[in-house]
């Protein structure tokens, strides 16, 4: 502290011409000298007029709610996450940040308390912008100063100040916490990572020069590497690679020889079984539909609507209330997409997206690559030849299958229930018995809360189950002829054609080819929810010409089998 000063004193011209030079304007003494100590030894400091000062100084984190003038005139309301320097009665300024304005240093100001701090830089960064304000000073802490420079800042303000204003000096009292202050770091510099990184080999003596030279002290050193001690002021050296960083500076960038890196690389071997993601947009793409890219954070209300059985994680600093779960299935964000179409007047929309979705269970978050679709409008863009026709639940059912297809795996439909599908138009899809996604017509009661023109369909199917397909093998193409009976059965209603289809499969026999249904009665001649499949059933035999006995013999197996596991029987 200084007691007794003479405020009225003007700057001497030297220390003003300093200071517009770096674009700072002189004030008064007192303020000019704490602006030059800044700009000379890179330490903040600030002035309090010591007769406005209650009690003692007190280093402490704001109460919340509590208030502060600034030295600007801003009145600002402080959060319980800034630190301040307060006295007995309240605070006095934001740490790091600037003073108050009922403190500060004026016209009558006559006895002066000078405050030299070194603060962590965390718990000043972004503080100053939280507020709206851009210092000096918050400038420099944020980015670290010296944590020994204090006392030596405290010393050359103190004399500049007397040599200006006059007054009496009074003792420096220092509080430090020493389990919170940065410690001198030891870092070992390797000769042969030093080389390997530069490409070039510098001599020893070189080296030590040139760190010696920046302030680091050489701790003890051996034929592989140095170990040096970095000064204080010298905290952005932590690792080796800043030791390698400062010998090139020093030695020059432009006396480093340009040589091409050398390494050994193996291509790795692609496995023939996978399809590459790429394969799968491309085809989409084929099919009409365009890539969207939505975002990974949803509004819960919408996300409940599509999804109920999983609970979405919540974020907790989340960009705006419409963003702030993340999503569960990639179905609301094609929806959104879609809705923004439909308002712009478009009939026909056709849209893919590959993505995450984000499951919590008993492991933890599982993040899942799935691959979903929707469309909407008429089949085929508008033309003069032929009808509009509106896409159906076959045509959303036929583009994922040609996407399975590429795979080689053996997928299955089966009818089930989903919260945002259509009761009568919605399948799960399977894969070896699991259920890897589904496909169906949105839910009429989802049209109507989301305002959106229907019908839409929709698919979302899991990604690693399709990418990954079957090796292919050759098979000789048979030269003999194909053998073909067709069937009529009669089963109820309500047995799907593959479940009918696969029966046919276990039990026609070895060579049998194909099996096509070629039509669905149901009417006169048929009972109430029974229904007719006709069936093409082909086989054929690779080294000879099947016998009418032998594809007899397999239709009665297929007919018998059908009517033991399905209660099928044959129309007469």
């Amino acid at each position: 502290m200084l007691n007794n000063i003479d405020i009225t004193k003007t700057s001497p011209l030297w220390l003003q011409e300093k200071l517009s030079r770096c674009d700072v304007r002189s004030i008064d003494p007192v303020v000019d000298v704490t602006n030059y100590i800044l700009l000379e030894m890179g330490q903040p400091m600030h002035a309090y007029d010591l007769d406005k000062v209650n009690g003692s100084i007190i280093v402490r984190m704001a109460n919340q709610g509590e208030s502060l003038t600034l030295l600007d005139g801003q009145k600002v309301e402080l959060t319980d996450e800034t630190l301040v320097i307060a006295d007995n009665e309240g605070v006095l300024g934001m740490a790091g940040i600037m003073g108050g304005a009922d403190t500060g240093v004026g016209e009558g100001t006559h006895n002066v308390f000078l405050e030299a701090a070194f603060f962590n830089p965390i718990s000043i960064a972004g503080k100053a912008r939280s507020y709206g304000l851009h210092t000096d000073a918050s400038h420099r802490f944020e980015r670290g100063v010296d944590y020994d420079l204090q006392r030596k800042a405290m010393d050359r303000a103190t004399l500049l100040l007397q040599s200006i204003v006059g007054g009496e000096a009074g003792p420096i009292v220092e509080q430090v916490s020493t389990e919170h202050l940065p410690s001198l770091t030891q870092v070992v510099l390797r000769k042969a990572r030093l080389e390997s990184l530069l490409a070039y080999k510098i001599a020893d003596e070189k080296v030590l020069d040139i760190l010696t030279r920046l302030g680091l002290c050489l701790v003890s050193s051996d034929d592989k590497s140095w170990t040096f001690t970095a000064p204080s002021w010298r905290f952005d050296v932590a690792i080796e690679a800043d030791l390698v960083e400062e010998v090139a500076r020093v030695y020059g960038y432009n006396n480093l020889p340009s040589t091409n890196p050398v390494a050994s690389m193996e291509i790795p071997a692609k496995p023939e079984i996978e399809r590459p993601l790429t394969v799968l947009r491309r085809h989409m793409v084929s099919r009409g539909y365009q890539e969207a890219i939505t975002y990974s954070m949803v509004e819960p209300g919408l996300l409940a609507k599509f999804d109920d059985q999983n609970k979405p994680v919540k974020l907790i600093n989340p960009i705006s209330a419409d963003m702030a779960v993340m999503r569960t299935s990639l179905w609301p964000g094609l929806v959104k997409a879609l809705q923004h179409n439909q308002n712009r007047q478009q009939s026909r929309v056709r849209l893919f997206e590959t993505g995450q979705r984000f499951i919590p269970s008993d492991q933890g978050l599982q993040q899942q690559d799935v691959f979903a679709g929707l469309l909407y409008g008429s089949k085929h863009p508008e033309s003069w030849h032929g009808k509009s026709e509106a896409v159906d639940y076959f045509d959303a059912k036929g583009d994922l299958e040609s996407l399975l297809q590429i795979c080689g795996q053996t997928f299955s439909f089966e009818a089930a229930q989903h919260l945002a599908l259509h009761p009568g138009q919605s399948a799960a899809i399977k894969f070896a018995d699991k259920t890897i996604g589904y496909i169906g017509a949105m839910h009429p009661g989802l049209l109507k809360d989301l305002d959106l023109q229907g019908p839409v369909f929709m698919f979302e199917v899991d990604l690693a189950s399709i990418s990954e397909g079957v090796l292919s093998a050759y098979e000789t193409l048979s030269k003999f002829p194909e053998m073909r009976r067709d069937l009529a059965i009669i089963v109820d209603e309500k047995i799907s054609v593959a479940k009918v289809t696969q029966a046919i499969e276990l039990s026609a026999g070895k060579w049998l080819t194909g099996v096509r249904l070629f039509d669905v009665y149901q009417g006169q001649g048929i009972e109430n929810g029974q229904k007719s499949l006709a069936l093409g059933l082909t086989w054929q035999h690779p080294e000879r010409t099947l016998t009418d006995d032998e594809v007899n013999q397999w239709v009665e197996q297929a007919v018998e089998h059908l009517s033991k596991h399905l209660d099928a029987s044959l129309r007469g």
